[in-house]
């Protein structure tokens, strides 16, 4: 175990008060693609970037294209399985020392892995509700069907996902700050954190350890306490 890892293990020990703050990157080792990696989608090619056919305007203009992108790529295969990271993550709450999980991921990975205070920033899959009138439905009507779903009253069934385009819930990133503000330890992987509002979030923390976990560089860096350049999975498999 290296010096970085060692003092990360070290941290968790102690605490009975950590928040973890994860991206994309916390669900690669499970075999879903993220969006801005080497092979993730904005590098392969659509008839319209991703970024717009997943977007509120373009969901509202031609919904069966965005159905037809959104079951192909955004829909967790059947053998998809939490990974070392979101076990562990489930350990240590049921251990008493993690507060919260706060993710931009919309797989619903860590509430199987066993989490149960799982803030959804980016909101989830497995929740679909009608456009027009809100009527809730199950994901398998909206996830696995085909063509349109529609409401009995005629509007469009979505995902409970936040699009491009619309903003965060409001009672999502006050609980979010408020884990994030009161935390002894703030881990944050797995994310590029270049996606906002949610990478502002980390500005709300206050204490002094600031953990950066991701392979590559991200712009809080040089305001971390300490930054492993490591998988997410063999980091959490080791504290």
């Amino acid at each position: 175990m290296n010096d970085k890892i060692q003092t990360l293990k070290d941290w968790v020990e102690k605490s009975d008060n950590i928040v973890f703050f994860g991206g994309a990157g916390v669900s690669t080792e499970s075999g879903i693609p993220d969006f801005r990696s080497a092979d993730g989608l904005y590098h392969q090619q659509y008839k319209y970037p991703p970024e717009e056919i997943i977007s509120h305007s373009f969901f509202l203009r031609d919904p069966e294209e965005f159905y037809r992108f959104y079951r192909a790529k955004l829909i967790p295969g059947a053998d998809i399985r939490p990974n070392a990271a979101h076990l562990r993550l489930a350990e240590l709450e049921r251990e008493g020392k993690l507060r919260a999980v706060i993710t931009q991921n919309i797989d619903g990975l860590h509430q199987m892995a066993g989490s149960k205070r799982v803030i959804e920033l980016h909101g989830s899959v497995h929740r679909c509700y009608c456009a027009q009138c809100r009527k809730p439905y199950p994901e398998e009507y909206v996830n696995f069907g085909e063509g349109i779903p529609r409401c009995s009253c005629g509007g469009v069934v979505r995902p409970d996902v936040v699009l491009y385009e619309e903003g965060l819930d409001d009672r999502d990133l006050s609980d979010a700050v408020n884990y994030i503000r009161s935390a002894d330890v703030l881990i944050v992987g797995g994310t590029s954190l270049n996606v906002y509002p949610a990478a502002g979030l980390l500005y709300y923390y206050r204490g002094h350890k600031l953990a950066l976990v991701n392979t590559g560089a991200t712009p809080y860096d040089d305001q971390a306490d300490l930054v492993i350049r490591e998988k997410i999975g063999k980091v959490f498999s080791q504290i």
